[in-house]
């Protein structure tokens, strides 16, 4: 690849990013707080735990800090071992970008195809984790449907309200 070409493809995902950043992060976006505490993140994930053992599902969910990075994990026996790195990755996505992983793949599935060139899990399952009006983790869940994977993200953090 020439180094034109190299420039040009830069300044596209730059651009890119940018815009993303700028549809998400509206004026009055819920701003960061302090990182979760170990305490509140096991509380959420002990919470998925049980909505996902209530309803007889083997899931993976992830507890991250408002940076995305991980803070608590825990894998129900049985869960698909692929699931841990999504449900990281939906924490994590759910966190930087201030909003349900959900947002993402209806964006995705209306045609918005820009977000496939961030680093973002654009599945339903992970929702940022806020305490105090402010954005302190992100939870995800990955190893079910979209449906359950969201079901139980939205139970950790109904734990914590």
């Amino acid at each position: 690849m020439s180094s034109m070409r190299k420039l040009v493809s830069i300044v596209v995902a730059a651009a890119v990013f940018l815009f993303a950043g700028s549809a998400l992060a509206q004026p009055g976006a819920t701003p960061y707080g302090m990182p979760i505490s170990m305490e509140n993140a096991k509380k959420a994930a002990a919470a998925a735990v049980a909505e996902a053992q209530k309803n007889n599902w083997n899931l993976v969910i992830a507890i991250s800090d408002p940076g995305g990075n991980l803070v608590y994990f825990e894998r129900v026996d049985g869960a698909p071992t692929g699931s841990g790195n999504v449900a990281i990755g939906k924490a994590r996505s759910a966190a930087i970008f201030k909003a349900p992983t959900k947002v993402f793949q209806e964006r995705l599935a209306a045609g918005v195809t820009y977000l496939l060139t961030l680093d973002l899990v654009p599945i339903e399952g992970g929702i940022p984790i806020v305490l105090d009006g402010r954005i302190v983790g992100g939870i995800g869940v990955s190893g079910g449907s979209f449906q359950q994977d969201g079901q139980v993200a939205s139970a950790g953090v109904a734990a914590l309200k």
